[in-house]
């Protein structure tokens, strides 16, 4: 039997599911989704972003609603349009089976005339913003007031953004016997105040932990001087060539001046901010989820209601003012069960936020260095050599080859394999030589509080297994400690790739590791280990960290901004990306308040001004750039 058919569900709800290739609920549908068939109450489900709460609220929802009664019967509210969008998409592909059930978006920067003609036809469900919303009910566009089911989605979101007023007003305009369903990342008063003035009884459902962050997620930080944080944030992009990550910044112009600064050095990048006009929103995003982007560098609101699969990283350029903020930025990663990594860039007068974002979130970050240039170009060259492996041969090249062939005739293999990796290295080692180590600077400055290094060389290993092989840092650490029966920080600096990962140990381990790790095989295939040319920075702290560069976390390339890379630019129409004027602010309503006010939809604070544009400064010793693609 299908485990949703043990959930209740009919028969129809099941062939869409089918069809979706959903097998086995998530945690939160499992929980939800009997209370909700079984029972008519309100509820409140406390879950991570991206553990199917749409599926979780949407199935019941579906299975409840009279779709030959065209009366609108359920509201569902959600913070931002591109969610608003998302949500009706997912009930249209849910409810595929059910004749005449229909959906309709509600949200700003669309004809608000045609959203009330949709309506008019016959709406049993509508998925709204609040601010359009809240316009359509004051036009008198919208009859709301005998409603079933009213769901509020991303609740903390909405109210984080500044919809509280709005949310009770609509609340007030419906029934009181209708039921409430109230799901939420996090619950900070403001959601609580909703819950117990909108609500009666709700039974609640929690999982993991209230404002816990999700269990697929591993979170870690690097500890930089402010003036050093752009050049922190390239150094982690060029470390790591194979993630696909959003950047959050605190402001607008920061946003637009970050992604400008990556553009200029060569990086797939694009903003995502307030003052980007809708189309232009809609053209990063598409972008972002086809890949054609590699950074999406973006403020909070504006990010709100990204749903884009397989997100590696997050990085948190800024600390958000904000704890339960960091749980929204780290939920874009690690979704749907996989996992991913939220890194955190800070200086060290920040350290005492990573304390407090740990006790709220329940997880413990993992302090690590940023890379050094060799250890960069090492990584680069792997890349580079396991992506040659990899690449499928297209065979249109063979017209090519006798003229190639020609050209290199001569050369031998050995000579042919260092001009064709020389291509990319010489661009990368002549920058690094003459960039300083930013990690010796924050090892120096964690030394300074009590954490001194200690006696103790460190080596340095390069191994064949990595991301490919299911395996992130924590993973490959714990397998590595249990196949060589080490203890727990006798393994240490473990750095995950794709196709291969490095680790350190104490040197008094060096023979066991070649001897043991060497005769493994994993799945069938052999592991193969070596010493890397690198050590890896030598010697650790009395906390079993070593005090030398570690590589992890970051963005790079892909051929975007890693050996091999291609400028792009997205949005703009100089080669940009997503330019746009940046005037500051930051802080939120949402894109459905721009019909009525015009504005963006990121509300500034009260004691931020609205400034001039920006351009980014180049660096004095720019970094290399990326061929175009002709």
């Amino acid at each position: 039997m299908n485990k949703f058919e043990q959930l209740g569900l009919n028969e129809s709800l099941l062939l869409a599911i089918k069809d979706l290739g959903f097998e086995n609920p998530s945690e939160v549908q499992e929980k939800a989704i009997p209370v909700l068939l079984e029972q008519n109450t309100d509820l409140v489900a406390l879950a991570q972003t991206g553990t199917g709460k749409t599926a979780a609220f949407g199935f019941p929802l579906i299975q409840k609603i009279d779709a030959e009664n065209r009366n609108t019967q359920a509201l569902i509210l959600s913070p931002t349009r591109e969610l608003c969008l998302q949500i009706t998409n997912e009930i249209k592909l849910y409810s595929k089976y059910i004749k005449g059930l229909h959906t309709v978006a509600v949200y700003g920067g669309a004809s608000i005339t045609e959203q009330a003609r949709e309506v008019k036809r016959g709406a049993q469900i509508i998925v709204a913003t609040p601010g359009r919303m809240q316009d359509m009910i004051n036009r008198g566009l919208v009859n709301i007031k005998n409603i079933d089911f009213c769901i509020l989605d991303e609740a903390d979101e909405m109210l984080n953004m500044g919809f509280y007023d709005d949310i009770c007003s609509i609340l007030s305009d419906t029934p009181e016997e209708k039921n409430t369903w109230l799901f939420s990342a996090t619950m900070p008063a403001e959601v609580a105040r909703i819950g117990k003035q909108f609500m009666s009884n709700p039974q609640e459902i929690t999982v993991g932990h209230k404002n816990s962050g999700s269990a697929t997620v591993s979170h870690e930080f690097y500890i930089v001087n402010a003036r050093d944080r752009y050049e922190a944030l390239k150094r982690l992009a060029d470390a790591n060539p194979d993630i696909f990550s959003v950047v959050f910044c605190r402001t607008k112009r920061d946003t637009q001046a970050i992604a400008e600064k990556l553009i200029e050095d060569g990086y797939n990048a694009a903003a995502l901010h307030g003052d980007l006009s809708q189309a232009q929103r809609d053209g990063v995003m598409k972008s972002f989820r086809g890949r054609q982007i590699q950074m999406l560098v973006a403020t909070d609101v504006a990010a709100r209601g990204i749903d884009v699969d397989n997100v590696t990283h997050v990085v948190n350029y800024q600390l958000p003012d904000e704890i339960e903020t960091y749980n929204h930025r780290s939920g874009r990663t690690g979704r749907a069960g996989k996992l991913g990594t939220s890194i955190v860039i800070v200086t060290k007068s920040e350290l005492r936020k990573i304390h407090s974002i740990e006790r709220i979130i329940k997880q413990k970050f993992e302090e690590k260095t940023i890379p050094n240039g060799i250890e960069i170009c090492e990584i680069q060259l792997l890349h580079l050599a396991n992506k040659i492996k990899d690449t499928e041969v297209d065979h249109e090249i063979d017209n090519y080859l006798p003229a190639i062939n020609e050209v290199l005739d001569g050369l031998s293999k050995e000579e042919l394999i260092k001009k064709m990796v020389s291509v990319e290295f010489n661009r990368f080692i002549s920058y690094y030589k003459k960039k300083r180590d930013l990690s010796s600077q924050s090892s120096g400055e964690r030394s300074s509080e009590g954490r001194a290094p200690q006696e103790g060389d460190a080596v340095r290993y390069f191994i064949n297994i990595g991301s490919r092989d299911n395996f992130d840092w924590m993973s490959l650490k714990d397998y590595l400690k249990e196949t060589l029966e080490l203890g727990r920080d006798d393994v240490f600096k473990v750095d995950v790739k794709e196709g291969f990962s490095f680790f350190n140990t104490d040197a008094e381990h060096s023979d066991k590791v070649m001897e043991i790790l060497n005769n493994v095989q994993l799945e069938g295939r052999r592991i193969n280990v070596e010493i890397s040319k690198n050590d890896g920075g030598g010697r650790r702290d009395h906390n079993g960290r070593n005090s030398g560069g570690e590589r992890r976390g970051g963005f790079g390339g892909e051929r975007r901004g890693g050996f091999g890379g291609e400028r792009k630019s997205f949005g703009g129409d100089r080669d940009r990306g997503s330019r746009s004027e940046s005037r500051g602010g930051f802080g939120g309503r949402s894109s459905d308040r721009s019909e009525r006010r015009g504005g963006s939809d990121d509300r500034a604070p009260r004691n931020e001004r609205r400034s001039g544009g920006t351009t980014p400064r180049r660096s004095d010793s720019p970094a290399p750039r990326r061929p175009r693609r002709s």
